[in-house]
């Protein structure tokens, strides 16, 4: 009774916020979506799958911490790379919220290691895992703002793809602040240009228009990615989370995994596309880590 109730003053907030029309545009596409799955037209073999899905702390929208659940939708997107974000509890000891001992031995997805908090997972609740491959380099950086706020810049290179740079980021709820937080991933994004570098996370920016914080990245890269909603998880109406790449037509169709799983797990759906990189050749200068 008490979920129900949730759920319907959930969907009552919904409704006087984006209003009847909107909420019906999203069922119908919803529908549409309906066991659809990212493809990559138009750039022959697939290539690797990756994604992103802020966590948020293991809490589902029904308001029950599950790591479970958790654990289920990212065994259900089955990615090559994901970028994770609320991996940490955010007050007290920090401490990671998933098992990711158990994530590696049923997915073979391992953690790209950072250091400082040895209870934590990752660095400002940013989780990066990748699977069959090697990391030649990690940069924590500190995002610009009033909130603590962070991104794990990593180089990795996938059996699956190629050489790449992840930027792995969860900007902040001021729109200020993403403006300085986009502007100084970007540089970092153009510092690195000799790989392909992808930005994935919750970017926590509605706009769509010009007044978007993220208008910086289509003036460098060109036009940005089709923006995918993605929260709230029950009835996406905001693309907040993100993928953003330096290079033209490496990414297929951004898409929600949209599954009933999904939509209990977390307040934000994930969202995944295929990356097709070069391939490259390993070598050993640089390797620090491997992922079986």
């Amino acid at each position: 009774m008490r979920f129900r109730r949730r759920i319907d003053k959930e969907a009552k907030t919904i409704m006087h916020r984006f209003g009847p029309t909107r909420v019906l545009e999203q069922l119908r596409m919803r529908r549409q979506r309906a066991g659809q799955s990212p493809t990559a037209a138009g750039m022959g073999e697939p290539g690797m799958l990756v994604a992103s899905y802020n966590v948020h702390k293991c809490v589902g929208a029904d308001g029950r911490f599950d790591p479970e659940r958790t654990f289920r939708v990212i065994h259900e997107i089955d990615a090559d790379v994901i970028a994770l974000q609320e991996a940490d509890r955010r007050f007290g000891n920090r401490e990671g919220l998933l098992d990711l001992a158990r994530i590696e031995r049923e997915t073979g997805l391992a953690l790209v290691p950072v250091s400082g908090n040895m209870l934590t997972h990752g660095w400002h609740g940013n989780v990066l895992l990748f699977r069959r491959g090697v990391v030649r380099d990690v940069h924590q950086i500190s995002l610009p703002g009033l909130e603590p706020r962070g991104a794990i810049v990593a180089e990795l290179e996938l059996e699956a793809g190629g050489a790449v740079t992840i930027i792995a980021a969860h900007f902040g709820l001021l729109r200020r602040s993403r403006t300085h937080q986009a502007r100084l991933i970007q540089e970092i994004m153009n510092a690195r240009d000799e790989v392909p570098a992808l930005l994935m996370g919750d970017l926590n920016e509605w706009r769509l228009n010009g007044r978007s914080a993220l208008h910086t990245f289509d003036a460098a890269f060109g036009p940005l990615p089709a923006a995918v909603p993605s929260f709230p998880s029950r009835l996406p109406l905001l693309a907040l989370d993100r993928m953003i790449a330096n290079r033209k037509d490496i990414l297929s169709p951004i898409m929600a995994h949209d599954t009933p799983l999904a939509r209990l797990a977390s307040d934000h759906l994930p969202i995944k596309a295929y990356v097709r990189l070069a391939s490259t050749r390993r070598t050993s200068t640089g390797v620090e880590f491997e992922a079986a």
